[in-house]
């Protein structure tokens, strides 16, 4: 009847196309609940508890005719409660309404995955979600579904809540139905959202929108790409480790663990580090910041760290005029960094990187700020560098660039003794006591006199009495030389 129609009446062919579209199939019937059909009445009441309704997805658009029936668009998702002569009973998962649609305008969806929603993040973390809802330009309720970490094929709701977030777990009954809390039971991960979304305060966390996933980022590279060769050190930061970059460019690989990391920060620094750039810093190449441990890339210096090299061979045989221009190369790139007011929080001969023909570059600048107080503290088995922190800073944790100058002061001190530890002999809590009273480090008998008093004015106890980088690069240590540099 339909092809006749279509044939002796074709100037009705557009209406005829929105009302039955030509590609729709002729076989009506879906076959999953058996052919013993009837006519559709419209007295049904289909019953919307069954929790084990198949999921289907509309084929085509379709415009309700009546009461009854059910507009739908292609794509939306439908639970299907029961078959009708050429219909279906159906509710689309974004509403309450019940109706009926034609059965050749749907089909069963095989199985159900989450894989092509917005809202869902295959693969992630607890952390790496705690750092991609808590950066911009996600905000408060934004949320992500991800796979359980500890629960195999079960799912986790993470939901930002002002500057914090949440993490619910998504239970999975026999059936397949899907619960946040027992008793509460939903057939699809769709109809539990919006249940959530609509009774939020259930959870206490409202579900605005999905997360917004973070740009393409140049730098950011798969971890296949590098190759861990020779471990060189482990610190406040993690491991750092000799690699190589699609095997090739030699790399450094600094490791740290989310877990020590304040999500909420990385971005920013992340940031910060790649906007930096000048010849005495360590120039960052790469990072790894998607699932577990973090890698940073950064150029790879051939001597090491200027504490382990002062303290070797060739290190030892270092002349005065040497160590003099591996302290302006340091006060160099630290002026830069006071210029960008960034603030390293961390400065040390351990933190300085040592290449061919003793060029210095300083390493780690600003990433202090990603470790939890935990990690970074004055308190219990400290990881705080006490020795070279300025006092303000050990004792209230006021970082600033004055205190970057005091921790430059002994930064000289080390230069200048090839690697010596300052205060050595004494614990954390007598080296803050010692220079809360007034003490300070003697002159080295292999320091200028000069130099000394650079040092002592680093250490002013009035932070404000400190001078400043640019000061120190320009009147204080380029007055003690005025001889080029000379290579090893």
């Amino acid at each position: 009847m339909e092809q006749f129609v279509r044939k002796r009446l074709a100037f009705l062919a557009s209406f005829w196309n929105k009302l039955r579209p030509s590609s729709v199939p002729d076989n009506c019937s879906l076959g999953y609940f058996g052919a013993d059909l009837v006519s559709p009445q419209p007295d049904w009441d289909p019953d919307p508890a069954l929790p084990t309704s198949p999921l289907f997805v509309a084929l085509y658009d379709f415009a309700a005719r009546s009461t009854n029936e059910l507009s739908v668009s292609r794509g939306d998702k439908l639970r299907v409660y029961k078959e009708v002569g050429e219909y279906v009973v159906a509710r689309r998962l974004s509403g309450k309404s019940i109706g009926y649609v034609p059965a050749n305008y749907v089909a069963k969806i095989s199985q159900e995955t989450p894989s092509h929603q917005l809202w869902y993040f295959s693969g992630i973390s607890r952390h790496e979600a705690e750092r991609l809802l808590l950066s911009p330009p996600n905000e408060h309720g934004s949320f992500l579904i991800r796979d359980s970490e500890s629960s195999k094929g079960e799912y986790s709701l993470s939901v930002r809540n002002q500057a914090k977030v949440s993490h619910f777990r998504i239970c999975k009954c026999p059936d397949g139905s899907l619960y946040v809390q027992k008793g509460h039971a939903f057939p699809s991960m769709e109809e539990l959202l919006a249940f959530y979304t609509e009774n939020w305060k259930v959870i206490q966390s409202p579900l605005v929108k999905p997360c917004t996933p973070p740009e393409k980022d140049e730098w950011e590279r798969p971890r296949s790409e590098f190759t861990l060769r020779k471990k060189l050190g482990e610190g406040n930061f993690g491991e750092v480790w000799e690699g190589l970059w699609r095997n090739t460019v030699p790399v450094a690989i600094k490791i740290i663990k989310q877990a020590d990391m304040k999500a909420e920060d990385f971005t920013k620094e992340i940031q910060n580090l790649k906007s930096l750039k000048h010849e005495k810093l360590i120039q960052l190449h790469a990072v790894c910041s998607r699932g577990e441990p973090v890698f940073i890339i950064t150029e790879l210096m051939k001597k090491g760290n200027l504490h382990s090299y002062l303290n070797s061979l060739e290190g030892k045989s270092l002349s005065t005029l040497h160590l003099l221009d591996m302290a302006c190369q340091v006060a160099d790139g630290m002026t830069y960094l006071e210029e960008k007011h960034i603030v390293h929080r961390d400065l040390a001969a351990r933190n300085i990187l040592v290449g061919d023909d003793l060029t210095c570059k300083i390493a780690d600048f600003g990433l202090a700020r990603l470790l939890k107080d935990d990690i970074y503290s004055t308190s219990g088995s400290t990881k705080i560098p006490v020795k070279w922190t300025a006092p303000e800073a050990a004792n209230y944790r006021t970082y600033s660039l004055k205190s970057d100058i005091w921790s430059y002061g002994i930064l000289l001190y080390e230069v200048f003794t090839y690697g010596q530890t300052p205060y050595e002999g004494m614990t954390n809590q007598e080296t803050i006591q010692q220079i809360t009273r007034g003490y300070r480090l003697p002159r080295p008998s292999t320091c200028p006199s000069e130099i000394y008093l650079v040092m002592l004015e680093c250490w002013k106890g009035n932070a404000e009495e400190r001078p400043t980088f640019f000061a120190l690069r320009e009147n204080q240590i380029r007055a003690c030389t005025c001889h080029p540099r000379h290579p090893m």
